[in-house]
This record gives C-alpha cells, sequence and structure tokens, in this order.
C-alpha cells in the first residue's frame, strides 16, 4: 500500500469515527427519549437522570440512574418499585433494566 493510500484511508477512517461518535455523544434513541419523558413525569423534581440503551441500540435493555428527593427514607427496593410502577407498559418490551437511585445529597 503506498503512503498515499494508507493516509487517505486514515483520514477517512478517522472521519468516520468521529462521525459516528459525535451522533451517539449527540443524540438519543426512541427508547431513551420515551423513558426519560415518563420518568420526567412521574419524578418532576428528580435532580438528576440518565437513561441509556444497553443493548446497543435496539431497546432490548436499559440502564436508568435517577436522584430524586421522592426516595428519600425510602428503602432502595421501595425506590425500584417506584421506578418499575412508572414504566410498567415499557418493562413489558424490555430483556432487562438496570435501575440505580439516589437521593439528593446524601
Amino acid at each position: 500500500m503506498s503512503l498515499l493510500r494508507a493516509v487517505r484511508l486514515n483520514v477517512k477512517t478517522h472521519v468516520l469515527c468521529r462521525n459516528i461518535i459525535a451522533r451517539f455523544a449527540s443524540s438519543h434513541t426512541d427508547g431513551e427519549t420515551r423513558i426519560t419523558r415518563i420518568l420526567q413525569e412521574k419524578f418532576p423534581h428528580a435532580s438528576s437522570l440518565k437513561v441509556v440503551d444497553i443493548s446497543g441500540g435496539c431497546g432490548a435493555m436499559y440502564e436508568i440512574h435517577i436522584e430524586s428527593d421522592e426516595f428519600r427514607g425510602k428503602r432502595t427496593v421501595q425506590q425500584h418499585q417506584l421506578v418499575n410502577q412508572a414504566l410498567k407498559d415499557e418493562i413489558k418490551a424490555m430483556h432487562g433494566l438496570r435501575i440505580f437511585t439516589d437521593v439528593p445529597g446524601k
């Protein structure tokens, strides 16, 4: 392979990778957006909320990190039950769900 061809290939690969990374960093899947909206409605005072499709974008498995004052005084299992209840219809179509809850300022 000539040096010029190698440089062109490297530049194309770099640009492609940069575009893919930018797309994933700046956009959310439809499932992430839908679940985020549902949780924002259920926990309007949440100080932190992050929903990530950890199934590669197919919507089979999600990871949720949510921090809300509504969890104060509740055990972890009770906090997770609140999240599960809010997402009961969406959970039916999922393969798995990882939930991380916390109380602000803890």
